[in-house]
């Protein structure tokens, strides 16, 4: 789909993807490659609330892009604990993933909706310079 400048929007596609691989990773993570305890823990629940927002991010909907860019930093602050505390080196390096997985997700989603932010503050400050 389009901007509000009806042009291609280049960040849709990174924002997709990290969501996806975010999910993929979080399941992988806990499941299979370093979980917890051996033959998987339950924390591999924690990808749940990265589906809620999929749907609407694969969508383009621009309220889901803006409050799911809020619910990454919870994955970027669990990346941060994990890669500074977890004692086995697969785990400390895919919590290094989560890391640049969430913050490629979020800045992917902020410049996704800037030219449509812009295009807001330009029509409401052309409504005020009408009346």
């Amino acid at each position: 789909m389009s901007d509000a400048n009806n042009t291609p929007n280049k960040y849709y596609l990174p924002a997709s993807v990290s969501l996806i691989a975010l999910v993929l990773l979080c399941i992988a993570w806990e499941w299979l490659l370093a979980p917890l305890r051996p033959g998987g823990s339950w924390m591999v629940l924690k990808a749940l609330p990265l589906l809620i927002p999929l749907r609407g991010i694969l969508k383009r909907d621009n309220y889901t892009m803006q409050w799911s860019s809020m619910l990454i930093w919870i994955y970027f602050t669990e990346g941060i604990v994990r890669a500074c505390s977890d004692r086995v080196q697969l785990s400390a390096v895919l919590a290094g993933v989560e890391i640049v997985l969430s913050l490629a997700f979020f800045f992917s989603v902020v410049l996704y909706l800037r030219p449509l932010k812009k295009a807001a503050k330009a029509l409401t400050k052309a409504r005020a310079a009408d009346q």
